[in-house]
């Protein structure tokens, strides 16, 4: 395993842990007044066409980070325009003790 390859994927399991307290805090608080729908599009846009340019070069971190960090954006971007009570039942679905 080259150097570079081991940097991409300390850096990959950096990029998607830092949006897992993101998440479980939404699923915890069910609370997304503060977020911004625009940037969660925006997100969403840019976490699949990175996945995509991973694709192309067959690059195995880019694809895995972009691509867990894409289902997250999803995530939140949903949680973000569904009404109440949608994210109430996704949030006990994902996890009950909420």
């Amino acid at each position: 395993m080259t150097a570079a390859l081991v940097v991409g994927y300390v850096a990959s399991a950096f990029s998607i842990g830092a949006f897992i307290p993101q998440v479980w805090k939404l699923i915890k608080t069910r609370d997304t007044k503060a977020l911004s729908t625009p940037t969660w599009v925006a997100e969403v846009i840019t976490f699949a066409l990175w996945t995509t340019y991973g694709v192309l070069l067959g690059q195995i971190p880019i694809i895995v980070t972009n691509a867990a960090c894409g289902v997250m954006s999803i995530f939140i971007l949903v949680m973000k325009v569904a009404s109440r009570g949608t994210r109430d039942k996704i949030a006990d679905a994902v996890d009950p003790a909420a």
